[in-house]
């Protein structure tokens, strides 16, 4: 019946939040079947179902079985929303998201490739979901080992985030990071440490020098200067990171853990 449908797909989602994902994927493929004997294998009800299947594959650490599943929903809601439909728009992103996990780059690349530019078309170049699809790509093109262009995006982001969201938001300064982790990334560290060091000034501006994210870019910090060779700066931003964690962080937090172990690991090297 509709209402048991109904409760076993809340109860598909309440398994993915807790962790538990085969058990999701058992009780989404139910809620699946279900779905197309009552409903029609091209109702949007049906369609929306197997992308819920597709999540909790990707979660259960079966992206290729999601690529099938949710490769077939994109056609279905092409078909059904049609090209520009938003529902369609954003079951490309979970079929490049699954193209990646999958470890297939050059097809999740040129998915938002094309995800981006429709995007661009019904919700604008600054619409957060076109910067969000922007930031993809990007991710995308790295994983891909294509690093110019995975810049290029990163700073288009950046720029239009600035632009639409002010310096001091989250998803900016996410941005910035982005861009330092990318040239990190291609050895360019001459260029990434001052980027490392905004990013950490902008969290300790914006969340507190205490808080647990800004701690974990401090971390990051130190690693760029140890892979920088500024060994005296690693070690001394990891002891005061570190004796921060222990006073704000509960006992055995792991990156509490992760900071004694680059300390031991520097002391010993």
């Amino acid at each position: 019946s509709p209402g048991t449908l109904k409760a076993a797909s809340h109860l598909a989602q309440a398994l993915l939040a807790a962790g538990q994902a085969a058990d999701a994927v058992s009780w989404s493929q139910r809620v699946a079947a279900g779905r197309t004997r009552m409903l029609g294998p091209d109702h949007p009800g049906t369609i929306a179902a197997r992308v819920s299947l597709g999540h909790a594959l990707m979660a259960a650490g079966q992206p290729g079985h999601a690529v099938t599943v949710l490769g077939e929903a994109a056609t279905d809601y092409e078909r059904v929303r049609g090209p520009d439909h938003l529902h369609t728009l954003s079951a490309r992103d979970d079929l490049a998201a699954a193209y990646r996990a999958a470890g297939k780059h050059a097809d999740a690349t040129g998915l938002y490739q094309r995800t981006l530019a429709d995007r661009e078309h019904v919700q604008g170049p600054r619409h957060p979901d076109t910067m969000t699809a922007r930031e993809k790509l990007a991710d995308a093109c790295l994983a891909d080992g294509r690093v110019k262009e995975a810049l290029s995006h990163y700073k288009r982001t950046l720029a239009d985030r600035e632009r639409v969201l002010g310096p001091d938001h989250m998803d900016t300064i996410a941005a910035r990071r982005n861009i330092a982790s990318a040239n990190h990334s291609a050895g360019k560290m001459a260029t990434a440490l001052p980027l490392y060091e905004q990013v950490c000034a902008d969290y300790e501006r914006v969340l507190g020098a205490d808080h647990p994210d800004t701690l974990t870019r401090r971390a990051d910090l130190a690693r760029a200067y140890y892979a920088a060779g500024r060994l005296t700066d690693a070690t001394t931003l990891l002891r005061d990171t570190l004796s921060r964690c222990e006073q704000a962080l509960p006992p055995g937090d792991p990156l509490t853990q992760t900071l004694r172990k680059s300390m031991t690991n520097i002391a010993g090297g």
